[in-house]
């Protein structure tokens, strides 16, 4: 079996449940016991859940309301999010003792190329299994990997052996585990690609394999290259240790609907100090703004308008989100706001070079 492509040593780390866990460690009289972090009030959504709540059906965006419902002795913790960031950064700091490409997904989850790394370690598999070890040690939780020759591949075996395992898919192994992969499990099939490959007949990785390039770009426009790679092995993203966001944002769910632009004026006004903020945190500013908008039938509208020039100030920011709220006539009554800049500055700034490596196919992971 030839790839003709860069071949690197990729682990995607996974904490099991990690808000959900962090609190349970904190507070020893939760554990063994299902919590949800978030979803407490009426209109609460849940952020995170406990393996104990799990068992119940209770997921994270899930409303509050169904996850009680679900599991009437339900606890729920309110979220302590300086608090995850914290034990967040213990946990980078042990990526960094391997490797400076550390890709970070989320506070809980992020790639790793080991392919050269710190340790000289040959074995992405011992690394991986390090790694978990020094998180245990260090924070007490525990996390789950996946090892592979890509991104995609890495991240899809770190689901496998949840909580507290791993799984190593190595080349040899990769077109094999592929065509055995429920479609649904493919980067980029969401719910409605997937309901079309059922019509088509696909089901499974190996079915999509079956299927000529051809096909697929006529099925599937641009998409049709990439399912056509993708089942094949190739994906060709790269770790990135500079995310560079494409928008900042800030947003409200109110307890109570608001029916009239009057009400919203001051909500707005809280939004836009909050983005502002975060803004100067990150040292961003942008020229698209956007108003969000979820009516109380939860559906969304979104309005925008870019600017001739840069802003990150609280004033300039609430002016325009203004002018968008009076842009139209409101639908309904509204039960979140929210305010975001893209069209960020990072557009100016150096970007990382990719100094990616090609290795040849035989190496143990």
């Amino acid at each position: 079996m030839q790839f003709d492509f860069p071949l690197r040593k990729i682990i995607h780390v996974d904490m099991d449940a990690f808000y959900a866990s962090v609190e349970q460690k904190d507070n020893p009289e939760l554990k063994g016991k299902p919590i949800a972090v978030g979803g407490g009030s009426k209109r609460g959504v849940v952020s995170a859940a406990s393996y104990e709540a799990r068992k119940y059906g209770v997921r994270s965006a899930m409303s509050g309301y169904l996850a009680q419902k679900n599991c009437p002795e339900l606890i729920f913790v309110k979220p302590r999010f300086d608090r995850y960031k914290e034990i967040s950064q213990q946990i980078r700091q042990v990526f960094f003792e391997y490797t400076d490409l550390v890709e970070p997904l989320s506070l809980d989850e992020a790639y790793l190329d080991v392919t050269q790394n710190k340790k000289g370690n040959p074995s992405a598999t011992l690394i991986a299994q390090e790694i978990r070890q020094k998180i245990l040690d260090k924070t007490g939780l525990t996390a789950s990997a996946g090892i592979s020759i890509n991104k995609f591949i890495a991240k899809i075996a770190s689901d496998y052996n949840k909580p507290n395992g791993q799984k190593t898919v190595n080349p040899e192994e990769v077109l094999e585990f592929l065509s055995a992969l429920d479609i649904r499990k493919f980067y980029g099939v969401g719910k409605v690609t997937a309901e079309k490959m059922y019509q088509l007949g696909i089901f499974t990785g190996a079915d999509l394999k079956k299927k000529s390039l051809e096909f697929l770009n006529q099925e599937f426009g641009k998409s049709g290259q990439h399912y056509y790679n993708v089942v094949r092995g190739i994906h060709l993203s790269t770790v990135k240790p500079s995310r560079t966001p494409k928008s900042v944002g800030a947003e409200r769910t109110f307890s109570e609907n608001l029916s009239s632009e009057i009400f919203m004026l001051e909500r707005l006004e809280n939004i836009a100090q909050e983005l502002e903020k975060r803004l100067k945190k990150s040292k961003l500013a942008g020229k698209t703004v956007t108003l969000k908008i979820k009516y109380s039938d939860f559906t969304l509208q979104t309005r925008s308008k870019t600017l001739p020039f840069f802003i990150a100030d609280k004033s300039l920011i609430l002016d325009n989100a203004k002018e968008l709220l009076y842009q139209s006539p409101l639908e309904n009554s509204v039960r979140l706001l929210g305010i975001s800049l893209a069209n960020l500055n990072t557009e100016t700034k150096n970007k990382i070079e990719d100094k990616s490596i090609t290795y040849q196919l035989k190496f143990d992971l």
